[in-house]
């Protein structure tokens, strides 16, 4: 159909197992660059990001032409990873 035009947005919450506070907050600025630079590199559009100590929100303009889980997996395992340096 010409003249088609679909948005969608997700509002994604992650939190570490068991709701334990591991998100420092002497670098998590640091964690949402990150996660703001994993969005983008997908080609999705982060619209806004905020994290707590036990938890962060991330909210984007979904590009329909990538699997949503494709990206869960990739925010959790590459900030995972990320956090276990930061720790380390």
């Amino acid at each position: 159909m010409a003249d088609t035009y679909s948005q969608a947005y997700f509002h994604l919450v992650f939190s570490p197992k068991n709701r334990d506070a591991l998100i420092n907050k002497s670098w998590k600025n640091e964690l949402e660059k990150y996660i703001t630079g994993i969005i983008q590199n997908h080609n999705h559009k982060l619209l806004a990001i905020g994290s707590m100590p036990d938890h962060i929100h991330i909210f984007i303009g979904y590009n329909l032409n990538h699997l949503i889980p494709d990206l869960v997996e990739k925010i959790k395992t590459s900030s995972n990873a990320w956090i276990k340096q930061k720790k380390g």
